[in-house]
């Protein structure tokens, strides 16, 4: 992962591909391009910072911790992984740039793999309700049209909630990607009653015997405390059918927000109880090193990520991969 470091002292040397780069070259190579913003004012930023020193001492450790909190990293998360590295140091385990290099990149997967849990759907619940929250302009409507996408290529049956009737553009959109997807969409007319639509949503999904309802509700700032109360409402009314539903609550989360989206996890996870995040437009933003203060400090799954305005641009979260990623020229 420290190649790219070592081509710049031989430009006529032909880079030979990482082998992680080799099995799934397009996916691999999507996801490089998505992290592109944020790579160029982290990773490179690092290689320049250690490109050609041979000393680690406490002037470049200064120097790394400014390129960590630059690319939105957070105060906390940063703290530790300096701790990290002067620890190392200190005990005579690093000796040299590229194994600084190499640590921090360990040590940032070891903080993501926590929250790096595969998305199963159970084959014993049916509907197995999946409720998206999120402020506005998160992209929860086109994430449930992704996510109808993902499911059905996994042989779901899927049926989908218009629960944002805030604004009818949402309803609108929402039927779009239904009709894109081929799959149905219960929805009233703009005003009507959040929960009473996702109710009738759960009662047709179950007489449909449908695999999964994917349910969409209104932006809301996680300050509105009325609004934060229309969730709670719901969580109850879907219970009225299934205890145990909704089976879960995610969290869409706008990529380019960095260390402010901290605050929205937290808020919609007391009030509501969340079960997980997706984090979207991580392609529009060199803010992507938010993740690491996000997966440290809430422990939630990260259960998605967006790469991309495409309907397959939303992709299973993987640790070492995106690290990987990152790290890769």
């Amino acid at each position: 992962m420290f190649d790219f470091l070592k081509r710049k002292q031989n430009t006529e040397e032909t880079p030979v591909p990482l082998p992680s780069e080799t099995p799934q070259s397009g996916v691999f190579a999507r996801l490089k391009q998505s992290l592109a913003k944020t790579r160029a004012g982290f990773t490179h930023s690092l290689a320049h910072l250690l490109f050609g020193k041979k000393e680690l001492n406490a002037d470049l450790f200064a120097e790394i911790e400014k390129v960590l909190l630059t690319a939105d990293v957070g105060v906390k998360t940063t703290d530790q992984l300096m701790q990290i590295l002067t620890t190392k140091l200190a005990r005579k385990e690093l000796d040299n740039t590229e194994a600084a290099f190499h640590c921090l990149q360990e040590e940032m997967k070891r903080i993501l793999r926590p929250c790096s849990q595969p998305f199963s759907i159970p084959n014993t619940i049916k509907p197995y309700v999946i409720l998206l929250v999120g402020i506005n302009g998160s992209g929860k409507t086109t994430t449930i049209g992704k996510l109808a996408h993902y499911f059905k290529q996994d042989q779901k049956n899927v049926l989908l909630a218009a629960g944002d009737t805030f604004r009818a553009a949402a309803i609108e959109q929402l039927q779009r990607w239904g009709e894109r997807n081929h799959v149905p969409v219960i929805a009233q007319q703009k005003g009507a009653d959040t929960a009473a639509v996702i109710y009738d949503a759960m009662a047709a999904a179950q007489a449909r015997q449908v695999d999964i309802l994917l349910a969409d509700t209104a932006g809301r700032l996680h300050t509105q405390s009325n609004l934060m109360a229309e969730l709670q409402k719901v969580k109850r009314v879907l219970t009225k059918i299934d205890p145990t539903a909704p089976h879960e609550v995610l969290i869409v989360l706008d990529a380019s927000l960095g260390q402010n989206a901290l605050n929205q996890v937290k808020q919609f996870h007391d009030a509501i109880g969340l079960s997980g995040i997706i984090l979207t437009k991580l392609d529009g933003t060199a803010k992507g090193g938010a993740i690491f203060a996000i997966a440290q400090q809430t422990q939630l799954p990260i259960r998605f990520i967006g790469v991309g305005e495409g309907i397959e641009d939303l992709r299973p979260f993987q640790a070492d991969e995106f690290v990987d990623a990152l790290f890769t020229d």
